[in-house]
């Protein structure tokens, strides 16, 4: 499914204001750039939305542009694709992908689903185009708890691929659900210990977490909730400090709209950068010109899996009304 990747240009010619060249370049394309908040701060500044799954997958399926770029990871832009199949979608990295998508193999989750044929699956945006054509409704942070309960208390359901936020939708709906045992290795990476340790060292800061984060972290929250939903909280709190438990791309954003306040990322288990997503940071200013200069690398699929992955897609946005 992946495209070949973008030709090697020499940096001596990359233009010297990058910014003020994708300008021009969404000019000349029509184009328009989306990023994920865990996208590196330049990206961010430059993108004409920035949001979090549920926001993007919106914005992708209400633009007129003819270009979309996609700054995130690869299901994000197939995602885009699968809502625009007549526009051109590009990834500035095609190996920017994601661990918890690839935590749920198509043949072996399809082989999950013919062993529970009388259960609904409802598959979390974070997968790829082939799982979320086999799903009956996608869902996202944002959203997940939501969808969930309009569903019949009757209807037995498959949860899919995050067993961390499938785990706290449980927990928030009282169903029972039947878990794929996937997961992202950012949210599964921070210590508990060390966050106690920093609410210790900082007793006027709030613990905020994403619900991919496993439950010895979220019981330590105060708050728990999607990118989206962390960085309105933080808007909105009096609170004037935060220890937050998810990618520390957020932060970007959560400072520029509350300059005023301090904002902690939660530490990984070893002293290591693990709680960067290293996928996310495959994306790089250089390489979203890159891509809009070459028009390349571009999303594509089969148009059968497309169309199945479609039907999932459209009943989430219309049950997240």
């Amino acid at each position: 499914m992946f495209t070949t990747a973008i030709p090697q240009t020499p940096l001596g010619e990359l233009p010297l204001d990058l910014f003020t060249a994708i300008e021009s370049l969404k000019q000349e394309l029509n184009a328009v750039i989306l990023a994920h908040y865990y996208q590196e701060p330049d990206i961010q500044d430059i993108a004409d939305f920035i949001g979090d799954s549920l926001q993007l997958a919106k914005a992708a399926a209400t633009t007129n542009a003819d270009v979309i770029v996609f700054a995130g990871v690869h299901f994000m832009a197939e995602t885009a694709k699968i809502l625009n199949p007549d526009k051109l979608v590009l990834l500035p990295d095609l190996d920017a992908g994601c661990s918890l998508a690839d935590s749920c193999p198509p043949e072996a989750f399809a082989a999950f689903k013919a062993a529970h044929p009388d259960h609904l699956v409802v598959s979390y945006i974070n997968c790829s185009a082939e799982i979320k054509a086999m799903s009956d409704i996608i869902c996202t942070s944002s959203n997940a708890v939501k969808i969930i309960q309009q569903i019949p208390q009757s209807q037995p359901i498959i949860f899919a691929p995050d067993r961390n936020l499938g785990r706290y939708v449980m927990e928030q709906t009282g169903r029972d659900l039947l878990l794929w045992q996937g997961s992202c290795i950012v949210h599964e990476t921070f210590s508990e210990k060390k966050i106690v340790q920093l609410k210790i060292t900082h007793p006027e800061a709030e613990a905020i977490a994403h619900p991919e984060c496993e439950s010895t972290v979220l019981r330590h929250a105060s708050f728990i909730g999607s990118t989206a939903a962390l960085l309105k909280y933080c808007q909105n709190s009096p609170t004037k400090q935060f220890i937050v438990a998810t990618e520390p791309g957020i932060i970007h954003q959560m400072q520029k709209l509350a300059p005023d306040k301090h904002f902690i990322p939660a530490p990984p288990l070893n002293n290591c950068a693990c709680n960067e997503c290293p996928f996310m940071r495959l994306n790089t200013l250089e390489k979203l010109y890159l891509a809009m200069k070459n028009l390349t690398p571009a999303i594509t699929m089969a148009e059968d899996i497309r169309i199945a992955a479609l039907r999932p897609i459209q009943r989430m946005l219309e049950m997240s009304v």
